[in-house]
């Protein structure tokens, strides 16, 4: 599980893997407030003193700042070598694995899904 925290802090979503964090700041990150991504990963749980859990924490794992050159083909470029590690290396033409849309030509030129 990870969080991605955005637009100063103010926003945040919860999304179950790498891929789909990168593929959330592509499809929102030319259009945000702010051009700073912050990725949190899921931490040890949290035990309370009778040993039970109490929830759960976050590691700042990962800051992307789409304000940076070259930021959006890194994140491209990460997101197919995520599928092809999901999917295998027979999955790689063009999305043939999942449903239409979802594979690693599926983000157009602008940075949308």
């Amino acid at each position: 599980m990870f969080q991605l925290r955005f637009d100063g802090g103010r926003q945040q979503r919860y999304l179950p893997d790498r891929g789909s964090v990168l593929r959330y700041v592509l499809r929102i990150g030319p259009r945000a407030a702010d051009t700073r991504f912050e990725v949190w990963a899921e931490g040890a749980p949290v035990r309370l003193a009778d040993g039970s859990p109490g929830g759960r924490t976050f590691e700042l794992a990962e800051v992307i700042d789409v304000g940076v050159p070259g930021t959006y083909e890194r994140l491209r470029t990460a997101l197919e070598s995520t599928a092809l590690e999901t999917t295998g290396p027979d999955a790689s033409d063009a999305g043939a694995s999942g449903p239409a849309g979802t594979g690693p030509d599926a983000t157009d030129t602008a940075g949308r899904c």
